[in-house]
């Protein structure tokens, strides 16, 4: 992979892991760093499975490929943020 991938990776990843967050519901206890790892592991992840059901290039937008990579980063945010210690007092 070169930079060029690597940089859209993040950029990718940054979109990805802000769009999942928005899906889950209330507030997370996690930070920036975690939503854009959270987000590139899912738009890898949600690539393959795109790629795997056949649906990962098409003409134009691939949505199916976006929805699964969203579904799947607010997955990961949500378990993240459920395996963080609760702060209240």
């Amino acid at each position: 992979m070169d930079i060029d991938g690597i940089i859209s990776a993040i950029v990718i990843g940054i979109v990805i892991g802000v769009l999942g967050r928005l899906v889950v519901p209330g507030r997370q206890r996690i930070g920036v760093l975690w939503t854009i790892l959270v987000g590139i592991l899912a738009a890898l992840i949600g690539s393959w499975i795109a790629t795997a059901f056949d649906v990962g290039d098409t003409d134009g937008v691939d949505w199916v490929e976006w929805l699964i990579q969203i579904g799947l980063a607010a997955v990961g945010v949500a378990a993240l943020d459920r395996s963080r210690p609760s702060r209240r007092r």
